[in-house]
């Protein structure tokens, strides 16, 4: 079979992420795992053969021609290419790990292979470190949650089978794959982009389609008109190096329980400790807080329940995080206040068709409409919910899971929260110009987090709380 009969045009929104790579911002999803015990890196080689390369996106390369994108199978596909062995420098410890991470993600792939590389570090802390990259174009973050548990086991001894259904998905056509969300407005979204293209010529259809779709395109203009986000020092030129750096696990229980407390969510305790954390590294930088409020660009996931195939179907909302508020609780509930003016929105299915228009359309009409859409937010902030209990890479324990995605134009801060086996890590990527130490960052997470945690212990919550009374146990307490 010839190679161009081998070939699988790509959807548009792979192809839009795909176009959205350059030097200062690379679209992949990077992911490091903590295991317990060493790894024979033979053996994990048997099991991404068996299990991960029955996924037929892993043997296939992004080829672009024109405007159009393909899934091309690789004919000089060798896995010793696309998985390596390393050790880390002076004491293999964490800040090493990290600075190993950052190294790599700053690093692109090679668009010659299929767009996947993985690392198995030897001797951290008695065990490996896993670390494993892979770009965006070939699957969204809660497509590779499924990738990760169809090549990991919930025992230490691997009985699962290869998951050849995820494989099934693939042989689905293009536009198939794209039409399983559940809301009709979904289903109509890439039909909607690629008739827009094609019917320049026919303004009264495309009319019709305007009115169909009146409420999504609405949201389009509102967030083509929002304002700017602030310019802050989370803003600015951004370069090729990227720095990571995450937290130690916190129980889940405990967020839960501040949470249940103070009548918000999980997403609500997290992300006003984040915004802690941004304003507390913006004040020791010497920048302005004051009134300041930025926008954190989230994804949303637009699958139908069982829905594993990979690919890209998320769409993204814009989250306002009040910064300017010094009281943890005062921002708790303002984040709570803004999470649910944003819970009914169609946000999500607008971007979403944004993406599915663009990738339809030439590169020179995405860059300078994903350039315009980044300048409305300062970070991408994703949480992953992954298993509840403990799994394991061909036989050893993961102990500990942390991932970045990438953000788009000027975006130079991404925000990571996963939860997994009863705990929830917090990791963090910038562009080095704009934040050199993201360590920094972490710490003032953890620091956030623990003010909730003792505010929420101090207080009698049959009443109404006392902010000023808060205000002055934090600054005592946290000097």
């Amino acid at each position: 079979m010839s190679m161009k009969h081998e070939r699988e045009h790509m959807s548009s929104v792979d192809t839009a992420w795909l176009r959205m790579e350059r030097p200062t911002n690379l679209m992949m999803i990077t992911s490091v795992m903590m295991l317990k015990d060493p790894l024979d890196i033979n053996h994990l080689k048997e099991v991404m053969e068996q299990r991960f390369l029955s996924h037929r996106r892993f043997n296939q390369r992004a080829v672009q021609e024109g405007n159009n994108a393909y899934w091309e199978i690789d004919p000089d596909f060798d896995l010793n290419r696309h998985i390596h062995r390393v050790a880390l420098p002076g004491a293999g410890g964490k800040e090493e790990l990290e600075e190993f991470v950052s190294d790599l993600r700053s690093t692109p792939l090679d668009f010659s292979k299929p767009l996947w590389q993985m690392h198995l570090v030897e001797n951290y802390r008695g065990g490996n470190a896993f670390i494993w990259r892979i770009h965006h174009c070939c699957a969204d973050g809660i497509a590779l949650v499924h990738v990760l548990l169809s090549i990991t086991d919930t025992e230490p001894f691997e009985t699962k089978p290869p998951p050849e259904r995820y494989a099934d998905k693939e042989e689905q056509g293009i536009f198939e794959r794209f039409f399983e969300p559940a809301t009709e407005l979904v289903n109509n979204t890439l039909k909607f982009g690629r008739e827009l293209l094609e019917e320049i010529g026919h303004p009264v259809h495309m009319v019709d389609n305007a009115r169909q779709n009146a409420e999504l395109i609405m949201e389009t203009a509102k967030l083509a008109l929002m304002s700017n986000d602030p310019d802050t020092l989370l803003k600015g030129k951004l370069t090729v190096s990227k720095r990571v750096a995450w937290s130690v696990p916190l129980s889940l229980s405990e967020v839960q329980s501040i949470g249940r407390i103070l009548g918000c969510s999980i997403n609500d305790v997290v992300l006003s400790a984040v915004s802690g954390a941004l304003r507390a590294y913006l004040i020791e930088k010497g920048g302005k807080v004051d009134g300041i409020e930025i926008r954190a660009a989230i994804p949303v996931n637009l699958r139908d329940k069982g829905d594993n195939s990979l690919g890209n179907h998320f769409g993204l909302v814009l989250l306002t995080l009040p910064l300017g508020i010094s009281n943890p609780i005062e921002r708790l509930y303002k984040v709570r206040e803004f999470m649910r003016s944003i819970k009914d929105s169609q946000q999500a299915l607008a971007s979403f068709r944004v993406m599915g228009i663009l990738g339809y359309g030439p590169n020179s009409l995405e860059q300078p409409a994903l350039e315009m859409l980044s300048k409305k937010a300062t970070l991408v902030m994703s949480n992953v919910p992954g298993p509840s209990g403990p799994i394991y890479l061909a036989g050893s324990e993961i102990e500990e899971i942390m991932f970045w995605v990438p953000q788009t134009g000027n975006i130079g801060i991404g925000v990571s929260i996963i939860s997994y086996n009863q705990h929830l890590q917090f990791g963090i990527m910038a562009d080095e110009r704009l934040v050199s130490d993201p360590r920094i960052i972490v710490r003032h997470f953890t620091a956030e987090f623990e003010k909730l945690v003792l505010t929420t212990l101090m207080e009698p919550w049959d009443e109404e709380p006392d902010a000023q009374e808060i205000e002055r146990f934090v600054k005592s307490t946290f000097k």
